[in-house]
């Protein structure tokens, strides 16, 4: 297993990934299946290159991207000194191994390495995914806020806890 940041020459393993994520896990996800099997091989490109202020980190079996997230850092003025996590998800056949754990891991220093005026890292979380909010809590993340029907799929409702980890 390799952690890296994924660049333009993932973008098929990337895609591959979140349609699958967007098929599994739809409810966690803010986007759809439907709109993201549209998209073009630039589009994805364009979305998954890392700049000054954002990337996207994986886990790799081989060549075989197996987990993935992304970091946005904020760009205003007031508000640069925070960050957001994003897309969380690890393939069903490498859950329950510990790998969410290390990819996160490795991302918090990467963000503590290349931003080391961030204060503060943020996400949100689908309520009842009580795995997920248990390891965003063993890494430090805390509750700090609550979205009823944050997310919609069909007529059904999803509500998120925010969590924020305080970076020292």
């Amino acid at each position: 297993m390799e952690i890296k940041i994924i660049d333009k020459s993932d973008w098929f393993s990337y895609q591959k990934l979140r349609l699958t994520a967007l098929k599994v896990a739809n409810e966690s996800f803010g986007s759809t299946y439907e709109r993201e099997v549209q998209l073009r091989e630039q589009q994805i490109i364009e979305r998954i290159s890392p700049n000054s202020n954002k990337f996207f980190m994986g886990i790799f079996d081989g060549k075989e991207l197996v987990g993935m997230v992304s970091f946005h850092k904020e760009i205003g003025e007031k508000e640069r000194h925070k960050g957001d996590i994003h897309g969380l998800f690890i393939h069903g056949d490498y859950q329950n191994k510990g790998l969410a754990k290390l990819l996160l891991s490795s991302l918090i220093n990467k963000v503590k390495e290349e931003y080391p005026d961030l204060e503060q890292i943020r996400l949100s979380v689908v309520s009842n995914n009580i795995s997920e909010i248990e390891l965003y809590e063993h890494l430090g993340f805390e509750k700090d806020g609550f979205e009823i029907n944050s997310l919609k799929s069909g007529d059904k409702y999803f509500d998120e806890d925010l969590m924020i980890l305080f970076l020292e």
